[in-house]
């Protein structure tokens, strides 16, 4: 699977370079909107169905380390993330990520979001290919190739804090 890692990324930034937005609008619930594919950030914050998206920014400071690593790899690595607009674990992480990724000023270009439906399924079967089984899942790669990857809250309960580990110079 991780040989197959590199021309699942290139597809998919070059679908993202020709639209940065491919999704589907589901209602899966009622008076429940998911988004299906590619999406990006500013889908999230002017569609009032994700109200959710400002009150999770209340009271969070982004990890410094996390901050220092971004920085320091902001050339090297790609971020690939699946998130379930249905999914509170999503709404609490998404909108910190983006605050980490603000503060450590890196590049939007370098991010893919990716909505997936209820059953963790998205456009071109990608949570299969990649092996995402739960979101929000944050897949970081360096030269097309896997380095680390935080899933849900993860290892240590802090998203960022595991991020940093992961951009650590002696990580992988």
């Amino acid at each position: 699977m991780k040989k197959l890692l590199p021309v699942f990324f290139l597809t998919l930034i070059s679908s993202t370079v020709v639209a940065q937005n491919q999704y589907e609008v589901l209602v899966e619930r009622p008076n429940e909107k998911s988004l299906k594919g590619i999406i990006s950030r500013e889908v999230l914050t002017a569609d009032t169905s994700f109200h959710w998206y400002a009150s999770a920014l209340k009271g969070y400071a982004p990890n410094a380390q996390a901050i220092e690593g971004l920085k320091a790899n902001a050339d090297s690595i790609q971020l690939l993330v699946f998130m379930g607009t249905w999914c509170e674990d999503s709404h609490y992480i998404i909108p910190k990520f983006f605050s980490l990724l603000d503060s450590a000023g890196f590049s939007k270009d370098r991010v893919t979001l990716i909505g997936v439906d209820r059953q963790k399924k998205t456009l071109s079967h990608l949570c299969e290919a990649l092996g995402v089984t739960n979101v929000p899942t944050i897949i970081v790669l360096k030269k097309g190739k896997e380095i680390g990857r935080i899933v849900e809250y993860g290892k240590s309960g802090l998203f960022d804090k595991d991020l940093a580990e992961i951009l650590q110079p002696s990580g992988k």
